[in-house]
């Protein structure tokens, strides 16, 4: 019998390789802007669980909820945080259920958006005190917000929508206009990041639609249109999920993290950082191959991770990196000027948890990768995480927000001489 499954299975894998040979795109099919050719496949099997071993270990797996109610604000984990020396942390605003991506306005409102919360909030100040209130509400998944001359542009699931001139309408605000809705149906992973490049085109991600799958074309890549939803361009391709992105502000290079695929085991693959050196001609190597150096072992075969861009640096094992921005003011100490700040969310497929920081990034002149080191850490305490860190944002003083969707607060970190 034993015998036979293996006859069964090595025949198997045989016409699975060649199937896949025949399907996936070739090396110079990967380097065409228009992309791979079609692949019609079943619908992919979605759900965190999906691919999860039948193991003990594995079972006592899964997503971590976070907590059913706001932290309150007196009641936030500030004392277990720890930064470098000179640094000090604060609550800007607490009572934001989700806090996901952070934009900051001109006239220095702060908007969050709220993810599962489905509302976009404002945090504004006048005469000393913060207020915090949700100017949308009833949105589909409005994850990703970008800010560009006053108008605040919104990806929801499907769509993107803007609102014009929005921080001196924030007490009676317009009506989202859609711009565009040519973005799929990828509830898995269907939560987008948006931002306004320096080319003064708009991004948005469009991640793969499953844990492991080889997605439909259109999928698993960033796009850039203009301010108006038209002229829509593929930036790149390859890319899993990407919760975070921004521009190297010396060479205009687009980086961006890259959360990896689950259930290959507790330490690989690794999440990413990437650098886009030559937009619309780069695949990142999703489904074929991971981190840059591991073949996937279902569509991994036939092909080289030689073919593919590698990440410039490997963020740790299901690190679940989001947001991240370069540090782009004088306030920090010298050595922070032009690194990138990381958000890593922490994993949840993981039985040793870890994450749930802020990692400093730090790059060369010519954008290369140099090293990095944790900044803001602390919320993983006996195993268990106290605080979730989702996106960063440079305030116009210097300082940073960081948003953290477990607690639903966003803290300020300041530094004194």
């Amino acid at each position: 019998m034993l015998r036979s499954r293996t006859a069964d299975f090595g025949a198997s894998a045989a016409i699975c390789a060649a199937a896949l040979m025949l399907a996936a795109p070739s090396a110079k099919a990967i380097d065409d802007p228009k992309g791979p050719p079609a692949v019609t496949n079943p619908a992919p099997a979605t759900g965190p669980l999906v691919g999860r071993p039948e193991t003990s270990g594995a079972q006592a797996l899964a997503p971590v909820a976070s907590p059913a109610l706001v932290t309150p604000a007196d009641k936030l984990p500030i004392d277990k945080i720890k930064l470098p020396d000179g640094f000090k942390i604060e609550v800007f605003a607490s009572g934001i259920k989700d806090a996901r991506t952070i934009r900051i306005g001109d006239k220095g409102t702060v908007f969050v958006s709220n993810w599962q919360g489905n509302k976009i909030w404002a945090i504004t100040e006048k005469d000393g005190k913060r207020t915090a209130k949700a100017i949308y509400e009833g949105l589909d998944w409005p994850n990703g917000i970008a800010l560009h001359n006053g108008t605040l542009y919104v990806a929801e699931h499907t769509k993107i929508s803007k609102a014009e001139n929005i921080e001196a309408s924030l007490d009676s605000p317009p009506k989202l206009v859609t711009i565009y809705d040519k973005l799929g149906e990828p509830r898995p992973h269907g939560w987008r990041f948006l931002g306004v490049g320096p080319d003064e085109k708009l991004y948005v991600s469009n991640s793969a639609p499953c844990n492991i799958c080889m997605p439909d074309p259109g999928f698993g890549e960033i796009r850039k249109m203009n301010l108006d939803g038209s002229g829509v361009e593929v930036v790149l391709r390859g890319m899993r999920n990407t919760v975070g992105f921004d521009w190297n502000p010396k060479t205009k290079e687009l980086y961006f993290t890259d959360n990896n695929r689950d259930w290959f085991s507790e330490d690989l693959p690794n999440c990413e950082l990437n650098r886009v050196s030559n937009p619309g001609k780069e695949h990142f190597g999703f489904p074929y191959c991971h981190q840059g150096d591991i073949a996937d072992p279902e569509f991994g075969w036939g092909y080289s991770c030689k073919d593919f861009t590698p990440p410039i640096a490997k963020l740790g094992p299901h690190a679940a990196p989001l947001g991240m921005r370069f540090y782009n003011a004088t306030a920090f100490p010298d050595k922070y000027q032009g690194a990138i700040f990381i958000a890593r969310h922490g994993p949840w497929n993981r039985t040793i948890k870890y994450g749930g920081d802020i990692l400093a990034v730090y790059l060369d002149d010519k954008g290369n990768f140099k090293g990095m080191e944790p900044f803001m850490e602390g919320l993983v305490q006996d195993n268990k995480y106290i605080g979730r860190p989702v996106d960063v944002a440079v305030m116009k003083d210097g300082s940073l927000l960081v948003s953290d969707d477990w607690n639903g607060a966003v803290y300020r970190v300041s530094y004194a001489k």
